[in-house]
């Protein structure tokens, strides 16, 4: 079962917007995938996110790194990027499993390069469309449903 919302993002003032409602409903313990092709605005999201949160420091792509950590508001955040994996199982092989704990809050960016990752209670999905991007959030678990129906209900 899951609960599903769709958006569309005109420009960098609507992402800005989504991060800080998606930051509305953080909390320990939350897996959200973030899916999309390069530029699509997968870290633009997590940055809005983490700002409406009150971070101040830079937010760096992982992409390079693979893990950035930042403490937020006394939440442990662990931001993956598996876009560089070779092998579906290399997130398994350098330890990130240990970071999936209800203490954390894991945000992945390509999920669908790694296997055996934790299931996500959040599904970010950011399509591509002209100027504008296309947005389906949705809530894969009962944790993430709890959330998106958060989500939805501040939203109207």
């Amino acid at each position: 079962m899951s609960s599903e919302m769709n958006l569309t993002l005109k420009d960098e003032q609507d992402t800005i917007r989504l991060g800080a409602q998606l930051a509305s409903i953080i909390h320990a313990g939350l897996v959200v995938y973030f899916c999309g092709q390069l530029g699509s605005g997968k870290t633009f999201l997590v940055r809005a996110l983490f700002r409406a949160l009150g971070y101040q420091g830079p937010v760096k792509s992982p992409s390079y790194t693979l893990l950035e950590s930042y403490v937020i508001s006394r939440l442990n955040f662990y931001h993956f990027d598996f876009y560089r994996f070779k092998d579906p199982y290399e997130w398994e092989d350098v330890g990130f499993r240990q970071y999936f704990t209800p203490s954390a809050v894991c945000l992945v960016e390509w999920p669908e390069k790694a296997q055996g990752l934790p299931r996500p209670d959040i599904d970010v999905a950011i399509f591509l469309t002209g100027e504008a991007r296309e947005v389906r959030v949705r809530g894969l678990s009962a944790t993430g449903q709890r959330a998106l129906a958060k989500l939805e209900n501040a939203r109207n």
